[in-house]
């Protein structure tokens, strides 16, 4: 028996659709990148949304959260430095003051200070991100 046009889809087959309206600008938007990229319209939209698409698709709430969970930490950290600083200068006033206290104290300052901006760099690019 011949088969008349290509064989069946076995797999893969798109059978889910999905119904979107453009204002005029939008759509002359969509269109001007069918022309440029030589795609077709569905096949343009599939790729934009798939596989570009995904850096901007994201939860706002939970990105809150989770920003308002570093800010958090971040304060955390400050008051126990806060702390450390003070309980060094206590030390300092009553001649306690060993250079190991001091040691540990840089250190810890030079960790904070490291993901502090290794934190506002991606603050950075996250708002980059957010504006394009």
């Amino acid at each position: 028996m011949r088969y008349k046009g290509r064989p069946p889809v076995v797999s893969g087959k798109r059978i889910k659709k999905i119904d979107v309206r453009f204002t005029e600008a939008e759509f002359d938007l969509v269109v001007a990148m069918e022309k440029s990229s030589g795609m077709k319209k569905a096949d343009l939209i599939r790729k934009k949304l798939l596989f570009e698409g995904e850096r901007m698709v994201m939860d706002s709430k939970a990105m809150m959260n989770n920003l308002d969970a570093v800010g958090l930490e971040l304060s955390r950290a400050g008051n126990n430095i806060n702390q450390l600083a003070r309980y060094a200068n206590i030390l300092n006033k009553d001649g306690l003051l060993s250079a190991v206290v001091v040691d540990r104290l840089v250190l810890e300052l030079r960790k904070y200070n490291k993901i502090k901006m290794d934190l506002e760099r991606l603050m950075r690019k996250l708002i980059r991100l957010l504006s394009s």
